[in-house]
């Protein structure tokens, strides 16, 4: 057994207490992905974001879309999905969302594009207003919404997304984008059932 000499190996670093952002940061194999938390406590990686539009009525994914991770892209890529999604629309669509979604300023864009927001409510501070959360579409909305976990943990165990060997926001997109078809195909003899 060969012993690692000082030359052969890297260098001794030691991260503890150095703050990492994209800023100072970047990945050497896929300088498009960006470092994301995802949640308080937990470490930052190396991903991008993927987003999806779901008819709450059969749970079928309409539209899904990559972006990089940031703090807006969920927003931002909702918005982006409603505006290729909705023209012509017969009725007033609603859009069901968790809390990250509850900003002044999304709401206010939904209310632009006559879109009834259906976002639930943070504790404080919400834009979504009483008159939206005592209709009984509203409660409907905020049950079926969590039907959108489905596909995203589909793609994760099934699909293969949960590390994506696509290096480049468009390989990885078009990958996203397949993956959420095939979650579809998948769960399409549910709804053909009924």
């Amino acid at each position: 057994m060969v012993r690692p000499t000082r030359r052969n190996r890297n260098a001794e670093v030691d991260f503890r207490g150095e703050r990492r952002s994209n800023a100072t940061h970047a990945s050497v194999t896929d300088p498009e992905a960006r470092l994301f938390k995802t949640s308080p406590g937990t470490g930052a990686m190396l991903c991008f974001m993927g987003h999806s539009l779901m008819e709450n009525r059969s749970g079928l994914i309409v539209q899904a879309d990559l972006t990089r991770a940031d703090g807006h892209a969920e927003r931002r890529a909702a918005i982006d999905m409603l505006h290729r999604h909705s023209p012509g629309a017969t009725r007033r669509p609603t859009l069901a969302a968790d809390r990250g979604y509850d900003s002044a300023d999304f709401v206010a864009e939904l209310g632009q594009m006559v879109v009834t927001p259906h976002v639930a409510q943070t504790s404080r501070y919400s834009a979504i207003d009483g008159r939206t959360t005592r209709h009984p579409g509203y409660a409907q909305s905020q049950r079926h919404r969590k039907k959108i976990e489905d596909p995203f943990g589909w793609a994760r165990t099934v699909g293969g997304m949960t590390r994506t060997m696509d290096h480049g926001i468009e390989r990885a997109r078009a990958r996203f984008t397949l993956t959420m078809a095939a979650s579809n195909l998948a769960r399409l003899p549910k709804p053909l059932a009924a």
